[in-house]
């Protein structure tokens, strides 16, 4: 009955159905209904006619503009299906009934060459990371063919593919609604919230399996590699903002894991928080996955904008599913859109994309682009899949797949990781927030890098009743007011006499300055603080981003998190300007933090994952402020 249902959907060239397959599961979900395009998030169709729904969502990355952040726009429609029926098939029968006849690819390659992706990659670290505009971006490409079978025949072939081939996918998909059709194997929950509490995944680091597959040496050295450390590292900081949004408690981090497939590894952590939010509100404030976008996520669109050559469509956003709980109110489940075909009118795309930091490879880069295309063409049989790897699988015993993660000397690699992390991440950070300054208010001007969220969630530890507010919206009422003024981080040159924000920014640390009043300054701010009394400002050699340093602080070494390429200078041995103490490096100069009468200022950003002294270090400077 419910195999014959499908039948009759694909079919129907009008018909709309999605198929799920959840990690784990012996069963496929089969959800059919009225397909509704809707603009907004808030417009998603929860309740209809006082009626709660399940209604599956495709959410296109040109939604960011919701939030304020610019995107090419491509007119992809933000598309709900509302749920008439919800069947669960056995995984089994439906592998048996699907086509499994292979579907050959023409005119298959890249929509970029390598060697202007290679270019496109260096222009990226050279002018954007090198100027400051953020710690890492995803730069995208897409790899493109043609087929001649009808697209629902080739979707359902390559689901049954991977169903069969596939592990360790969080959702295996193909949605197919009238001219869009989408197929994958999502590794990464992008958002979930259910029961009060909301979950995030993130994945970084892609190692390929070679031929043969995955050995214990081959994975430690994968894991013992920096670039893949950090990245990890900077995505978790770029999640937890996201966190530090949507979640009271601000999120908690636990991990890292192995994130195992048939044909590539990854590691994640697990960050989780409680919320009372509106899903929708919850899924708007979390787009998208700094994994597929880079960070601070505005600038990154900004970014992006620049550099793609076309809108991105689906690539990035996220696919949700919006389902009534008990309560009255709907749990969501969002994986990323990663890992996916896409099918209309016989045309085939890939798209993957290349996480830029500063010590990225362009060439490098150009063959992970290769490599996730590769693993997803793979999986889906369009290209020859790795035999020597799929026989040693097999032999596995059933029901066991292939694993190294129990390997100690692979666990030891992992856990050594959260030696260098915030204990204030790890662990219940508790309810209690009477801290050593409450009764105090505070306000975070944030100058476009919601590390502020981060920070305010800290400061809120402290005792202070914070509210943070952005640099073209705060007034001057509402500065004077606070007892407290916060001048947060934010991309860019400190010495951009164009800039808008950054006016706006000197402002703010004029003023407090000037009259007196208690002002903590942070990385962006920490350097316009330092140019308004008179230090030099200059670019790093290399930018410091997702950098761990110990550095002195007034008398104490602290391990601190760095996202900077700009630095204020002094002369080495230097100790103070004017009135104001210096704590410098001994060696470049390079001023890492000032305090005065009433102000203190940071250069690395003590909300960060990476700064193990980070909350220690914030009341020390924020208690000599207020003093």
């Amino acid at each position: 009955m419910t195999l014959s249902r499908l039948a009759e959907l694909t079919a129907d060239p009008s018909a709309s159905f999605v198929l799920i397959a959840r990690d784990g599961a012996d069963t496929v979900e089969l959800l059919t209904g009225e397909v509704v395009d809707v603009d907004l998030l808030a417009d998603i169709p929860l309740t209809i006619d006082g009626v709660a729904r399940e209604i599956f969502t495709m959410v296109p990355y040109r939604q960011v503009r919701e939030r304020g952040f610019v995107a090419q726009d491509d007119g992809a429609p933000l598309r709900c299906i509302v749920v008439d029926e919800h069947l669960h098939l056995p995984a089994p029968d439906l592998v048996a009934e699907l086509p499994s006849a292979a579907v050959p690819l023409r005119d298959g390659g890249f929509d970029i060459a390598d060697e202007d992706y290679a270019a496109i990659v260096q222009t990226v670290i050279a002018d954007e990371i090198g100027r400051g505009e953020g710690a890492n971006f995803v730069i995208r490409r897409d790899f493109t063919a043609e087929i001649d079978v009808d697209d629902r025949t080739a979707a359902l072939t390559w689901f049954r593919a991977l169903l069969t081939h596939e592990r360790g996918a969080y959702w295996t998909f193909a949605v197919v609604t009238p001219g869009h059709i989408a197929v994958g194997a999502s590794p990464e929950a992008h958002v979930v919230a259910r029961g009060g509490v909301v979950t995030m995944n993130p994945i970084s680091g892609t190692f390929r399996h070679p031929a043969g597959g995955a050995t214990k040496e081959t994975l430690v050295d994968f894991l013992s590699s920096t670039k893949e450390t950090e990245e990890l590292f900077m995505v978790v900081d770029e999640e937890l903002k996201m966190m530090s949004a949507v979640c009271s408690d601000g999120g908690r981090i636990t991990g890292p894991h192995l994130k195992e497939m048939s044909r590539l590894t990854h590691t994640e952590y697990m960050l989780r928080g409680r919320s009372a939010l509106d899903p929708r509100d919850i899924l708007r404030e979390t787009m998208f996955a700094p994994t597929v976008t880079g960070s601070p996520m505005q600038n990154a669109c900004a970014v992006i904008r620049r550099h793609e050559r076309k809108p991105r469509g689906y690539y990035s956003g996220v696919a949700a599913l919006f389902t009534p709980n008990a309560d009255g109110g709907h749990d969501l489940d969002a994986p990323i859109l990663i890992r996916t075909v896409y099918l209309q009118d016989g045309s085939l795309s890939v798209p993957v994309g290349a996480t830029l930091v500063r010590h990225s490879d362009p060439h490098g880069e150009v063959s992970e682009t290769h490599g996730k295309a590769a693993g997803v063409l793979g999986a889906i049989g369009a290209i020859d899949r790795d035999t020597a790897a799929e026989s040693r699988e097999d032999a596995d015993e059933p029901g066991a797949p292939l694993s190294l993660a129990a390997d100690p000397t692979v666990a030891a690699l992992l856990s050594s990781r959260n030696a260098r992390l915030a204990d204030f991440w790890l662990n219940p950070q508790g309810d209690d927030l009477t801290g050593p300054f409450a009764g105090r208010t505070a306000i975070v001007v944030d100058a476009e890098d919601r590390f502020t969220t981060m920070l305010a969630h800290q400061l809120r530890h402290l005792g202070l009743d914070v509210t943070i507010r952005a640099w073209s919206e705060v007034d001057s009422a509402e500065l004077d007011s606070a007892d407290l003024v916060v001048a947060g981080p934010g991309p860019g040159d400190p010495r951009d006499t164009a800039s808008d924000r950054i006016a706006r920014m000197r402002q703010v640390v004029s003023r407090r300055v000037d009259e007196g009043a208690p002002l903590l300054a942070v990385c962006l701010s920490h350097q316009i603080l330092s140019d308004s009394l008179g230090i030099d400002l200059a670019p790093l050699d290399a930018p410091h981003q997702g950098l761990q340093k110990a550095v002195p602080v007034f008398g104490e070494d602290a391990s601190i998190g760095f996202y900077n390429t700009f630095t204020a200078r002094v002369a080495p041995g230097t100790s103070s300007v004017g009135a104001a103490e210096v704590s410098a490096d001994l060696v470049s100069g390079d001023v890492y933090a000032l305090r005065g009468e009433h102000f203190a200022s940071i250069q690395g950003h003590l909300e960060s994952i990476l700064s193990r002294d980070g909350i220690r270090t914030l009341e020390r400077l924020v208690s000599h402020a207020l003093a």
